[in-house]
């Protein structure tokens, strides 16, 4: 067996232990009356659940295929059987070294995405409503839940920004929300004719994704109330419509760094600025952590994981039915799917990649 391959035993000694202490606590029905507790302990149950089984798996391979080594001697079709077991011992130790290889310690975290119409005018506002959407289907079909927190609604029905929250299941561990939508982040540009086109020429525009991890907590991050600016409005529906009588929405500008969060979804101004406090905080979060990286490597090129909103990521092109991806020179004919929230070949090619250069690093 080759060295690049075989996981340490000390670590997977210690991933054992903790998924057994993992699995009493979470038998103890103490332990659930923390919702949030029971959460956490929960998607680190399923985070590491893969690696338990495979290393299960292995071993008991590898004990079948050396009593069927004993064997062969005396029956030659165990002597097949020990090739075969082999085989299968080999793929599990890849498997298995692969699962170890460390990952994104918040790829099992819900996150909070945010579209902004770019340059287009109207034709981008209505992307970028089209991104949403898109985003939406997608989470329904991996059972996830989407709530919109705010945005300002365009003219035509797009949206000059928006933010929406994506929440994941317990059991999809360190699949979570993060793991697979993290990869968004950037420029997306559309090619299409817009409606306000009388000449039927095709036009290209662009909408800028974010995409950061709700966090539980925001280490890195202290918010002097003397930082903000806070505006309170009164809630709409799309298209402009008011769906509130009262001045409940909230939306903070942290003077620092220009960011800007709103609001509207909740039922009071001060359930409304609490929530966006949270957005603010995972937001500077996640600045903190690119300053960070950067950092670390100035000269570092380009990753598959950037949340840049600079870099273009993706080119939707309607006429051709196309969608191709520049970072993993990814296409397919089936932009229709796509926007129908049909993420996941795309999505999987970008994790391949990505776990492909931290294989080889």
């Amino acid at each position: 067996m080759s060295t690049s391959t075989e996981p340490s035993a000390s670590g997977l000694n210690a991933l054992l232990a903790e998924y057994a202490d993992l699995e009493r606590r979470l038998a103890d029905p103490a332990v659930h009356t923390d919702a949030a507790v029971a959460r956490s302990l929960g998607r680190r149950y399923a985070q590491i659940g893969p690696i338990v089984r495979t290393s299960h798996e292995l071993t008991s391979t590898r004990e079948d295929l050396a009593t069927a080594r004993e064997l062969a001697g005396e029956d030659a079709g165990f002597a097949v059987e020990a090739e075969e077991l082999a085989e299968r011992v080999d793929v599990l130790e890849r498997k298995l070294a692969e699962l170890l290889v460390p990952r994104d310690p918040r790829d099992g975290d819900d996150v909070v995405l945010e579209v902004k119409a770019g340059a287009g005018g109207e034709e981008s506002a209505l992307f970028a409503g089209d991104l949403l959407r898109m985003y939406q289907r997608y989470a329904e079909r991996r059972g996830w839940k989407t709530e919109v927190l705010g945005g300002t609604d365009s003219d035509l029905g797009g949206f000059k920004d928006v933010t929406m929250s994506v929440r994941g299941r317990a059991s999809d561990g360190a699949d979570g929300v993060w793991s697979r939508l993290k990869y968004e982040g950037g420029v997306h540009r559309v090619q299409r004719v817009p409606v306000t086109e009388s000449q039927g020429r095709i036009h290209t525009s662009a909408a800028g994704v974010l995409v950061y991890p709700e966090v539980e907590e925001a280490a890195d991050v202290e918010i002097d109330e003397r930082d903000l600016r806070v505006d309170v409005f009164r809630s709409s529906g799309h298209g402009g419509q008011s769906v509130n009588t009262t001045d409940s929405a909230v939306r903070i500008t942290h003077l620092p760094t220009g960011v800007v969060v709103s609001c509207q979804n909740e039922r009071s101004q001060l359930q409304n600025r609490a929530r966006a406090m949270d957005v603010l905080r995972f937001r500077l979060q996640a600045l903190a952590d690119e300053e960070r990286a950067a950092a670390a490597s100035a000269d570092r090129r380009s990753q598959v994981r950037t949340m840049d909103r600079s870099e273009r990521v993706r080119t939707y092109n309607y006429p051709e039915n196309r969608i191709a991806d520049h970072r993993v020179n990814y296409k397919a004919h089936n932009l229709d799917a796509v926007l129908d929230g049909d993420l996941d070949e795309m999505v999987d090619a970008l994790i391949a990649a990505d776990r492909a250069e931290s294989l080889a690093s």
